[in-house]
């Protein structure tokens, strides 16, 4: 398969995605819509992938979102396989009339997620994953859950039986792409006791590396899932 990923800023980058598609033998382009790259084109992939980036962009769209946001809808009213991160999860989520705002509370660094009993994800009952989110979304019409977090009920979706899903948290991490993430941040988290409790300290959320490499067969599990329905 081919397989577009766009891009939203130069510190939200597709991280183990795209090993994982190299190593599966698939083929991709990366577009850095930011960097004033085209949308690309749906019929010039089989699958999309909507990646992360500034959240402040739900607020203030770029001038690109226009033509993105409408790719977006073109593939979810299409038959190929579409995964949102992060921001992307967001704007498929608001794609299909799910409500998106900002959580009763920040989340970065681990947390740990707890598997709906509906959900048709093939992962654990509970794991550890990385978090780096201020919205939320509800879960859209006809759409089943993945489970929730303490401070997000709702950490992702499968909808039109797996062949969109979203995902909140975030699997596809590396410790170099958290580095970047981390000191391309700029923290607008009041520093409040209730504001930060589910925000770890950055020295916290990089010191173990084996973290990161615990994500890899997770992230292959719903990758693997998610692209059998094509």
């Amino acid at each position: 398969m081919h397989i577009h990923l766009l891009q939203h800023g130069s510190d939200h980058d597709p991280a183990r995605l795209t090993d994982w598609l190299s190593s599966m033998g698939h083929s991709y382009t990366v577009f850095h819509l930011y960097a004033g790259e085209l949308t690309p084109r749906p019929a010039e992939s089989d699958a999309l992938i909507v990646l992360d980036g500034p959240e402040a962009f739900l607020n203030q769209p770029p001038a690109w979102f226009k033509a993105e946001n409408k790719l977006i809808n073109r593939y979810l009213d299409g038959q190929k396989p579409v995964l949102g991160i992060g921001l992307g999860a967001l704007w498929i989520a608001q794609a299909l009339d799910a409500v998106v705002a900002l959580g009763t509370y920040p989340e970065r660094g681990w947390h740990t997620v707890s598997m709906a009993p509906e959900s048709p994800f093939d992962l654990p009952e509970q794991f550890e994953a990385f978090m780096w989110h201020r919205h939320v979304f509800s879960l859209p019409d006809n759409a089943l859950p993945l489970g929730g977090s303490p401070a997000a009920p709702l950490q992702g979706f499968s909808w039109d039986s797996g062949r969109v899903v979203g995902l909140l948290c975030h699997l596809e991490i590396t410790l170099g792409s958290a580095t970047q993430l981390i000191n391309g941040s700029e923290d607008t988290i009041p520093a409040t006791p209730a504001a930060k409790r589910f925000v770890q300290d950055n020295s916290e959320i990089l010191e173990q590396a084996t973290r990161f490499q615990q994500l890899a067969p997770l992230l292959d599990r719903v990758m693997t899932q998610w692209l059998k329905v094509a």
